[in-house]
């Protein structure tokens, strides 16, 4: 076995060693299939307000952009489905929202593998990331051989599902890229385009976020549009229906990483209980949470436009 070799073997145990349940490899090299598909979505303006989406168009697709020299792009999975759910007669939180951050959590463990590579193979360049740049987290990963692209635009894997975070890390490291996942396992089943209750999933494996309840719930500071009154069935930060439906995610299993661990009022809280929030108990239930991203004020938006 060549040093490639072996190296990428090794950083697949290591993945796995780390707590990530998949680890794949593909090249780094333009994504010449996903420029049209970026610039249709942009054109179509199924980004809403999220303006930021329409910076950084070549870097989204050309990770030398992001890492000059770069030849790998690892991609890596990290499960967040709970153990434990909210009580059903509450307003709903998305379940990557239950725990702590996982900007923090994911991109620490993506830290730790990188200096572990560093202390194995030697110096190289790499950049860590997880949602928070402009990179096709998606694409890469079905590069990588770690699933396919599914009808509500998610990644899935026959395995585990879809309930994963997905990272990545860009590197000049020359490895041995895997087979991208070339099979497509949906086959007829619609169960998530016909659970959408705002119908934000539209064909060809795309969803018009300025239509979809986390959109709406995080993103968009404005006021929700009244047209979408009575159609988010209680969800108040994000929404899991099309990850709720999908028949693959009968595969999830509880995650084991504590700093997923639910807070207790997530769980316990009733409708009531979040209807009289206050600010201080906002900021005390979710200190590092991905919930402070839509501020008191945000939740509250979302709460009196539920309660209408």
């Amino acid at each position: 076995m060549d040093t490639r070799s072996l190296h990428t073997q090794w950083i697949k145990e290591e993945a796995l060693r780390l707590g990530f349940d998949s680890c794949g490899v593909s090249k780094a090299e333009f994504l010449e299939d996903e420029a049209p598909r970026l610039e249709s979505w942009l054109k179509n303006r199924f980004h809403g307000k999220m303006s930021y989406m329409e910076n950084h168009f070549d870097k989204r697709l050309d990770p030398t952009l992001l890492v000059p020299g770069a030849k790998s792009v690892i991609s890596l999975t990290y499960n967040y489905y709970p153990e434990k759910l909210q009580r059903t007669d509450s307003f709903k939180i998305s379940k990557y929202a239950y725990g702590e951050d996982y900007h923090k959590v994911v991109k620490d463990k993506l830290r730790n593998l990188v200096a572990s590579m560093q202390d194995k193979i030697g110096s190289f360049q790499a950049r860590v990331f997880t949602d928070s740049a402009p990179i096709m987290e998606r694409p890469w990963a079905q590069r990588s051989g770690l699933g396919w692209i599914g009808k509500h635009s998610l990644l899935i894997s026959k395995g585990k599902g879809s309930f994963f975070f997905l990272a990545e890390i860009i590197t000049d490291l020359e490895l041995v890229a895997d087979q991208p996942f070339s099979t497509d396992h949906c086959g007829t089943c619609t169960r998530c385009l016909d659970a959408c209750p705002t119908e934000a999933i539209v064909p060809d494996k795309t969803v018009d976020a300025s239509k979809c309840i986390s959109y709406f719930t995080i993103e968009l500071k404005d006021e929700i549009p009244n047209e979408f009154q009575g159609k988010f069935e209680d969800w108040m930060f994000g929404c899991d229906i099309c990850l709720d439906v999908c028949p693959w995610n009968r595969f999830s299993k509880p995650h084991a990483e504590p700093r997923f661990e639910p807070r207790k009022e997530i769980l316990q809280h009733s409708k009531k209980d979040w209807e009289e929030i206050t600010e201080h108990l906002f900021n005390d239930i979710f200190a590092d949470s991905p919930v402070m991203r839509t501020k008191f004020t945000g939740l509250k938006r979302n709460l009196n436009f539920l309660k209408r």
